[in-house]
């Protein structure tokens, strides 16, 4: 089931299928380790839904909601 980070649920694990952003803002994600293929877990979503922690690799990542919104994923189990 394909979707976007910023719908996981905490827990949740997808793997990274592509990055919808452009310009500078794609290469920063990439530059953090956001890269199609790469596995990422939802560790805790603020109480209004913005920012989410996600952990990828060994390191725990903030990213805004709307930075979320456009990476894609793959649910795993």
């Amino acid at each position: 089931m394909s979707t976007n980070l910023a719908k996981l649920a905490p827990g949740e694990t997808g793997r990274i299928t592509a990055i919808g952003a452009i310009g500078p803002m794609k290469r920063r994600l990439m530059d953090m380790g956001l890269l199609p293929g790469a596995e990422v877990r939802v560790e805790k979503v603020a109480p209004l839904g913005d920012p989410i922690e996600v952990r990828i690799r060994s390191y725990h990542l903030s990213l805004r909601k709307n930075e979320a919104e456009g990476i894609a994923v793959e649910v795993t189990p």
